[in-house]
């Protein structure tokens, strides 16, 4: 969600959805990022360009959330 308003932009927040599932996920991208050996590059990657923490959990949520999604469509789990 974002507080915009003409030319004014505001800080960005995460919101929407259902407040169940981002917290599983917000828990779950803690682990994979210690863990998870795609995840944690691509967190540090990320750290390391400047990005702040939160931005990085929420990135990694997203990340796995993509892996996830892809691990149920195709019915295979390399990762």
């Amino acid at each position: 969600m974002n507080c915009d308003s003409g030319t004014m932009r505001g800080k960005r927040a995460i919101r929407g959805g259902r407040a169940s599932v981002r917290s599983t996920l917000y828990m779950a991208a803690f682990n994979a990022m210690r863990y998870n050996a795609v995840i944690h590059d691509f967190t540090d990657r990320l750290s390391d360009a400047g990005k702040p923490f939160k931005v990085v959990v929420t990135a990694a949520m997203r990340k796995l959330l993509i892996i996830l999604n892809a691990i149920i469509k195709t019915k295979v789990s390399d990762t």
